[in-house]
């Protein structure tokens, strides 16, 4: 199933309230991706690599590198809930196409949206890590020492 691309002031718009739901909640991922598109035919655009249509020389080893124009960018957000979710409603899946003129300003309000959507981000609680690290680190001194590597408490 393919979904046509949202305007550009649909996928801020969106995408924003993707960050508000995220916001409300105690946990979740949002994925975000960009990937260039590039001609295939008099069809349109694809964003999966298309083959070369002239061999490859000593110079230019992949003529997909360098193309000739610029190419448009579709850019992808997603909730991340798997393919179950998504027959029941709770995936959600955002794209847009840039166009190559486009890019500077898309990307001044991209920045706008991304900070003020992370804004509310926690800082992962890694305490308990870190003081099991310790111990682990405290023990492996004490079986350096030839210790039976009973537990240690530094002050």
């Amino acid at each position: 199933m393919t979904t046509k691309p949202l305007s550009i002031d649909e996928f801020f718009t969106k995408l924003a309230a993707l960050f508000d739901s995220r916001r409300n909640s105690t946990h979740g991922s949002i994925y975000l991706t960009q990937k260039r598109l590039t001609p295939i035919s008099s069809q349109g655009l694809t964003s999966s690599p298309s083959p070369p249509t002239t061999a490859p020389s000593v110079d230019a080893p992949f003529t997909d590198l360098d193309p000739s124009e610029s190419l448009p960018l579709i850019i992808r957000a997603t909730n991340g809930k798997s393919k179950s979710h998504r027959q029941i409603g709770e995936k959600i899946k955002l794209s847009t196409v840039v166009q190559p003129d486009e890019l500077e300003k898309f990307f001044a309000r991209y920045a706008e949206v991304m900070k003020s959507g992370m804004s509310n981000l926690k800082k992962r609680d890694r305490s308990g890590r870190k003081k099991k690290e310790r111990e682990k680190g405290n023990m492996r001194k004490k079986d350096a020492k030839g210790g039976k590597g009973e537990k240690v408490e530094s002050t």
